[in-house]
């Protein structure tokens, strides 16, 4: 019975008690701190946590206690917030454990953020607007380029950028996506539709017909050629592009963040539009266009 009630105690059985009266904690180390004293995280990036598996953690850390350490800066003497872990410090609330394992670490208000941020990319479970939420965060609010955010979440540019175009779709589909009604790969289909109206429309169409990625894809260059044929009026037959320039103006869109023109006659001459929103979005297209001539 002894050792069962060791194990139920987790992490804070291995950790020696500094004192009865008053706590001394140790900084870049694991402590047990009590739960009232630690605050919630203004910073973190998730704002959903499923009930029912909350629940689950809970009934798991009333047996054997909270293994895996959560991350806490110290404010004051008897203060702390929370960085990471969140999901462990709520279950560990409602299995109405007093303390909880916690690794101090030293951070300023732009660390704490980043290191919420990037443990928040790392899960498993998040869905793609939540990434790229969380992408958007670290580019904007700890002014890295999408250079630097790749090497420190470790994925390559292209696939950080992909992410960043979903935020450009309507909010019902962005909905969509963290629902999980279509797939990542569904969104990024519809991000070549400019026009909202019509990437709703899309969207809808995808959900009414069960739409694999595939067919998805050759919908929305049908969609296209029916487009340019409008807007070429009836003195103009439309074509559609050859598949590897389809894949080139995919490609570019990638690289740059935004949609691009790709026009091309039966001659082969044709030219490359990269369109530009404001002073600011230029300077951004150009240090990507200054990067590759470096490289």
């Amino acid at each position: 019975m002894a050792k069962r009630n060791a194990l139920g105690r987790g992490l804070g059985a291995l950790i020696e008690d500094a004192g009865n009266e008053e706590q001394q904690y140790q900084k870049d180390a694991v402590n047990e701190i009590r739960l009232e004293a630690i605050e919630v995280n203004p910073y973190q990036p998730r704002t959903n946590f499923d009930e029912g598996a909350l629940n689950e953690l809970a009934s798991s850390i009333r047996e054997i206690g909270v293994i895996q350490p959560i991350t806490v800066r110290q404010i004051n003497e008897d203060k702390f917030q929370l960085i990471t872990g969140e999901r462990r410090f709520r279950a560990a609330k409602i299995a109405g454990v007093k303390t909880i394992p916690a690794f101090i670490r030293t951070a300023d208000d732009q660390a704490m953020l980043e290191m919420a941020l990037v443990e928040n990319i790392q899960r498993e479970d998040l869905d793609a607007i939540e990434v790229a939420i969380s992408y958007q965060r670290l580019i904007e609010e700890c002014e890295l380029t999408q250079e630097n955010l790749s090497g420190r979440v470790g994925k390559k540019r292209a696939t950080i950028t992909n992410y960043l175009r979903l935020l450009k779709l309507p909010a019902e589909i962005q909905l969509g996506i963290r629902d999980r009604k279509i797939s990542m790969g569904h969104a990024r289909a519809l991000i070549n539709i400019e026009d909202p109206e019509t990437q709703l429309e899309a969207y809808y169409h995808i959900l009414d017909e069960g739409l694999s990625v595939r067919k998805t894809e050759e919908m929305i260059r049908s969609l296209g050629q029916k487009q340019a044929a409008k807007n070429n009026g009836p003195r103009k037959s439309p074509k559609s592009l050859p598949e590897e320039y389809i894949k080139l103006k995919d490609s570019l869109a990638s690289h740059f963040n935004t949609n691009i023109d790709v026009k091309r006659n039966d001659n082969g001459k044709g030219k490359i539009v990269i369109p530009f929103k404001s002073d600011k979005d230029l300077e951004r297209i150009m240090s990507i266009i200054n990067q590759g001539k470096a490289e």
